[in-house]
């Protein structure tokens, strides 16, 4: 098995998240990238040779690249799937940045709040929790914590049947997250995805 290194403490004791400072808790790690693709076949071959990368997911509208621990490190979007909402001008969909535990990833929500940056989409996809962002040039950013122990985890539940009718995610409010997590509910409760039923890509905030 191959460990994500999950830390699950919820423990926020010893944060203040209403006076959480000016500086910004840095991101872990760079989680993924995220491409349209225009030739959907094409890139997704090219990709697979140029890293000697594995499938760990895909559908006719995703496909998801791994040749290390993690459970996706290349993700591409088919631009020619009906109703996608990808933009006409680039293939960069986002880059996404994982943080060590839950209370880090919502300290830096509030540290970025003094900014005036506030996420635009914030969504349990299943295997991350997940913060988007949008730059001064309308570039998407990923916040994000993994849920599972192990990359096979991630990916079994990405093979899921749950998955495959939803493979966007339950939205959720950060407030109201942050709130049970200052509770004391823990990570298992906090990260459990509601099923919600079938959910399509034009259901993504632009």
């Amino acid at each position: 098995m191959t460990s994500n290194s999950i830390n699950r403490s919820t423990d926020v004791s010893n944060i203040d998240f209403d006076n959480p400072g000016k500086a910004v808790a840095r991101p872990h790690t760079l989680a993924h990238v995220v491409l349209w693709a225009n030739d959907f076949p094409k890139m997704r071959q090219w990709y697979l040779d140029f890293f000697n990368a594995s499938v760990s997911y895909e559908n006719e509208m995703l496909c998801f690249l791994t040749y290390d621990h993690e459970h996706h490190r290349i993700a591409l979007g088919n631009r020619m799937q009906p109703g996608k909402l990808a933009p006409k001008d680039n293939t960069f969909a986002h880059a996404a940045f994982t943080f060590a535990n839950l209370p880090e990833l919502f300290l830096a929500y509030r540290q970025r709040l003094q900014y005036g940056i506030k996420p635009h989409w914030c969504v349990n996809h299943g295997p991350t929790i997940s913060m988007y962002y949008k730059d001064p040039d309308g570039n998407h950013i990923e916040t994000q914590v993994d849920v599972y122990d192990t990359s096979e985890d991630a990916t079994a539940f990405m093979m899921s049947e749950e998955f495959a009718e939803n493979p966007i995610g339950v939205d959720f409010d950060p407030e109201v997250l942050l709130q049970r997590m200052r509770e004391g509910e823990g990570f298992e409760s906090l990260t459990r995805r509601e099923r919600i039923g079938k959910r399509g890509p034009d259901s993504i905030p632009a």
